[in-house]
């Protein structure tokens, strides 16, 4: 089957003749852009600068890990550009692992993404938004936790809703909420930027005093830099500050919720998660059971944590992955040489990512072991149980048992849409 600009007719199972449209399904190009760069800047930016400072113990090693983490993000960027313009798949990491190392990693990749990785990072933001949603009805004091938890699974339904009702939607939201990040973004530092200049240095005097010598702190203050300004600065408009910074979270949440659901859609598709996630709503044009999937696990996670410990904990996976996924560019310049290479980066860029990879993932637990770590480790293996009987050797009962599914009286799907 072809895939056009044009309204195609399906005939699915039912003997059904239904009218799909693809156009219905497309990101733009500034679609695009938006959803880049609403994910890449998230909600850390708002959230992270204390933490940050809090690990790194004083000012001066504060800024530097904030410029490390900038240059190291780049770097990132630059490995990803070769790996996007050289397998031109959806699904992110996935089809890269999949390529350079085969199936069982490609498979702990979406199996640890699609059951931690992405609601975690989807509730972490829903808290940030919450948080700041919250502040200005409860001056002078922190919100309580239960208004924040609440605040935060409504968004999470929210925008789930959203996402499952039509891409376009999904889309006209990014960008709204982009720009409005853009925006304040600007503002700030524009602000600091005149602060400096009318001699508000103070804070840079002696500004290695008290620095942490802890290379797991540091680690730690890497996690939150990868990821009460406006009273001071702006005032009387103080207020557009947490205004803004609800619209740039929101914004985040909603491309998260973005990506997740096309992720566990293709692994879904491949087999390695269970066949419903694959399945899309044809009225929608959207994969609604992988959104829904996604943003229920993203309720559950922010339900017993607080957002420094959804971000070590899913900082310490994530990078896991980024480091493979580095390490996979460096396997495919030997293995995948016939491979067009639109953009090709020079090769000590990938290893330079695969080694500090390697340190943000090890240095903090071996500066302080947690049992969080542990778990964590736990978990990804644990995949291996379903992978070799439902996935590796395909047994009969787990596929007749998927078979069960009435999913016609559910939601009108495609099967093998390969998009």
């Amino acid at each position: 089957m072809f895939l056009s600009n044009k309204c195609t007719r399906i005939r699915i199972k039912s003997k059904l003749s239904l009218s799909f449209c693809f156009k219905c399904t497309q990101v733009g190009l500034m679609s695009g852009i938006s959803l880049i760069v609403g994910t890449m800047i998230g909600s850390g930016i708002f959230i992270s600068p204390k933490s940050v400072l809090l690990y790194s113990g004083a000012v001066g090693p504060c800024l530097l890990i904030w410029t490390a983490c900038g240059v190291l993000a780049t770097l990132g960027a630059l490995c990803y550009a070769e790996l996007g313009t050289m397998i031109t798949k959806s699904g992110g990491e996935y089809p890269y692992l999949m390529e350079a190392f085969g199936s069982l990693l490609a498979y702990l990749y979406s199996w640890t993404t699609i059951m931690v990785l992405k609601p975690s990072s989807f509730a972490i933001i829903t808290l940030s938004f919450a948080e700041y949603a919250s502040a200005p009805f409860y001056p002078g004091c922190t919100p309580p936790t239960l208004v924040i938890k609440c605040l935060s699974a409504a968004a999470i339904v929210i925008i789930v809703i959203v996402n499952c009702l039509s891409v376009k939607l999904a889309s006209y939201v990014q960008n709204f909420f982009t720009a409005a990040k853009l925006v304040i973004i600007i503002v700030i530092v524009a602000a600091g930027i005149v602060l400096l200049a009318q001699g508000n240095t103070e804070n840079l005097t002696n500004a290695f005093e008290g620095s942490s010598a802890s290379v797991g702190a540091i680690g730690l203050a890497f996690y939150n830099g990868l990821w009460t300004f406006g009273d001071r600065v702006l005032y009387p408009l103080s207020w557009i500050v947490p205004l803004f910074v609800v619209f740039s979270t929101f914004g985040s949440a909603n491309g998260s919720c973005f990506t997740a659901g096309r992720l566990a859609y293709v692994s879904g598709r491949e087999g390695h998660m269970v066949k419903i996630l694959s399945y899309i709503s044809l009225r929608r044009c959207t994969p609604s059971p992988a959104l829904l999937f996604n943003g229920v696990l993203a309720i559950f996670y922010i339900i017993p944590a607080d957002i420094n410990t959804l971000i070590n904990y899913f900082s310490f996976a994530q990078w896991a992955f980024y480091g493979l996924t580095a390490l996979a560019l460096i396997v495919m310049r030997f293995t995948r040489k016939k491979l067009d290479r639109p953009v090709k980066v020079p090769i000590v860029l990938a290893v330079l990512m695969v080694l500090v990879s390697c340190y943000l993932v090890l240095a903090p637990i071996i500066d302080k072991p947690e049992l969080e770590y542990l778990y964590c480790t736990i978990f990804i293996f644990s995949g291996l149980l379903l992978y070799f009987p439902f996935v590796y050797w395909k047994v009969n009962w787990a596929r007749s048992f998927m078979s069960m599914f009435p999913s016609q009286n559910i939601i009108m799907i495609i099967l093998s849409l390969k998009v």
